[in-house]
């Protein structure tokens, strides 16, 4: 019997330290974070356990919030280890990243599963020793042409992507608020 999602404690944005990274589609788990924190009025940051973690309460309940601060391919270590501090089971974590395999600007909720190819979800999957645990997927579509994809994540986003980019976080922080008011809706179940 597979393991099945818990209530969220812990909302997990991934992305690269560093403000060259900070307005390219890899950090788009980073920018959801942050509105999040935003949209609850937490403004007070501190570093714990590798991430940066702030506490906000989403749904009339405090969650944390992390940024880990390694960059993604190693991102599990401190999220593990924060995951431990704080008595945290992987049931218990939502993890918000950047997908090529959906259309840019699409979010979906999803419990478990594949890895996709996904450096940062597979150093998770690696130091959790589970693939289960749930995720909010930032559609950022594939790249154009013969690009490469660690071009296509990592390029500075200017003028219109920019502007895409910031509407992806605020949806994919409207789905991560009604996961942890709601729980992973039905069809994000495998």
């Amino acid at each position: 019997m597979s393991a099945r999602p818990k209530e969220i404690r812990l909302v997990c944005g991934l992305g690269n330290p560093g403000p060259e990274y900070e307005r390219t589609r890899h950090n788009i788990g980073f920018a959801t974070v942050d509105v999040l924190a935003e949209r609850a009025g937490t403004r007070y940051w501190k570093s714990e356990a590798g991430c940066m973690v702030a506490r906000a309460l989403i749904g009339g309940r405090e969650v944390i919030l992390a940024k880990p601060q390694d960059f993604m391919n190693t991102s599990g270590g401190p999220l593990s280890k924060l995951m431990r501090q704080e008595h945290v089971t992987p049931a218990e974590i939502l993890v918000v990243h950047d997908e090529v395999d959906l259309p840019a600007g699409e979010v979906r909720a999803k419990w478990g599963g594949g890895l996709n190819a996904h450096n940062g979800l597979r150093s998770i999957a690696n130091k959790l020793g589970t693939r289960d645990f749930s995720r909010v997927r930032c559609g950022i579509g594939r790249p154009p042409g013969k690009m490469q994809v660690a071009d296509y994540v990592l390029r500075e986003l200017k003028g219109g992507f920019l502007d895409e980019f910031l509407i992806l976080a605020q949806d994919a922080t409207s789905l991560c608020e009604q996961v942890v008011r709601d729980g992973m809706p039905a069809d994000a179940l495998r």
